[in-house]
């Protein structure tokens, strides 16, 4: 645990001086750890420090550190913005994840040809592969924003708004893709399991409605340790709840934070208290176990190379091009409409959480998991230096 938390932390500060967000250098510090780098240069060190044991109480941590992570981003989703705002970013949302998930589609039938997994529906794995394609890391897109002093800018807004939206469709997507696998739950068909699902949904909206009501008068006070207590508690039952109709308990735990009670004390308190050890102690975990789980020897011909380029360029020219599309029709400038789209790219941790569960499900290969490990890091690295190109600062 303790080399887990030094690399991954040490590498997330080289990349902070680099001009990088931290999350980049955390996730190459889980790759350094697993087969590509240590795993190849001292494989028996490697055996003798990650044990099964080990790797076993490293899928507990990182498990509960996903859960109150996706649980901290429900709860950062400003609803009430949104719905004024939805205008705005409507067209930038709808083209941002329309494009990237079209052209995903079109590239899944080569993609599941060459580089095979289990045997799982076109359907599901087209689903599971737009996803991945489309989906824009909100919580990483937000820091580069503060970083960078945007936040308030009519460009902040923009992409802050937009990529809640894509976040959602995208978290909704995983959910039906999940319930068509036909082993997500025994017992239970893909209809029951899209039924239950829906049934869910619609009584996580009543009790946000509820719990909205009850709390309308308590906007200046803080969240008691029991308030802390009951809302981590919910976020790990709604987990369980979806879990148990055979989607993924992330879907129920970020469900659970977009029905948090949006008092701003609340969640304050609620991130103060729980994102500094999410992000320093848990979330390393994670990292490791995808670095166990990246090879990058998988990469060794010429072949594949060409693949994952093709993935990567795919990936950027749906994303950059669905968000300048969007931006333009809605008689955004150029220069703002790059930015956004650039800004939209960044897939960071969320879009490792999304390859994980789809490799944990059978649906990706270890080579083409990979390869969209490979894209993920792409694509967020490079925001900061197209928005440097592009010379946006904050005021």
């Amino acid at each position: 645990m303790a080399i887990v938390l030094v690399v991954t932390l040490l590498c997330g500060r080289v990349a902070q001086r680099l001009g990088q967000a931290r999350v980049i250098g955390e996730m190459a510090g889980g790759i350094l750890l697993g087969p590509s780098l240590l795993g190849r240069l001292a494989p028996a060190v490697a055996a003798c420090i990650f044990t099964p044991s080990v790797l076993s109480s490293f899928e507990v941590l990182s498990s509960v550190g996903l859960v109150l992570y996706l649980f901290l981003i429900g709860t950062e989703m400003d609803l009430g913005h949104l719905r004024k705002q939805r205008a705005t970013a409507s067209m930038t949302s709808l083209c941002s994840i329309a494009l990237p998930f079209a052209l995903a589609l079109l590239l899944a039938a080569p993609l599941r040809v060459r580089f095979p997994a289990a045997d799982v529906s076109g359907l599901a794995f087209a689903l599971f592969l737009g996803v991945a394609m489309s989906i824009t890391a909100f919580p990483v897109l937000a820091r580069i924003l503060e970083e960078r002093r945007l936040t308030r800018t009519p460009l902040g807004a923009t992409a802050l708004l937009s990529a809640a939206v894509d976040d959602v469709a995208a978290w909704t997507l995983l959910a039906v893709a999940l319930a068509l696998l036909p082993h997500a739950s025994a017992g239970l068909g893909v209809g029951t399991r899209l039924l239950w699902l829906g049934a869910y949904l619609l009584v996580m909206a009543c009790g946000a409605t509820l719990t909205r009501r009850l709390t309308g008068g308590r906007a200046a006070l803080s969240l008691s340790v029991t308030g802390l207590g009951m809302a981590v508690a919910v976020a790990l039952l709604s987990a369980y709840v979806t879990d148990a109709i055979g989607v993924h308990p992330l879907f129920g735990a970020f469900l659970a934070g977009v029905c948090f009670p949006r008092v701003a004390q609340w969640q304050q308190d609620l991130r103060e208290r729980l994102d500094m050890t999410v992000s320093t102690v848990l979330l390393p975990f994670f990292f490791a176990l995808t670095g166990m789980r990246t090879r990058l020897d998988l990469l060794n011909s010429p072949r594949v190379w060409l693949w994952t380029a093709v993935i990567l360029g795919i990936a950027v020219a749906g994303k950059v091009g669905g968000a300048v599309l969007g931006a333009r029709i809605g008689g955004g400038p150029w220069r703002a409409s790059l930015a956004l789209g650039a800004l939209l790219n960044t897939r960071g941790l969320v879009e490792l959480i999304v390859l994980n569960i789809a490799r944990n499900a059978g649906v990706f290969s270890p080579t083409l998991f990979t390869m969209l490990v490979v894209m993920a890091l792409a694509t967020t690295a490079m925001t900061t230096p197209l928005l440097n190109a592009l010379r946006v600062r904050g005021k």
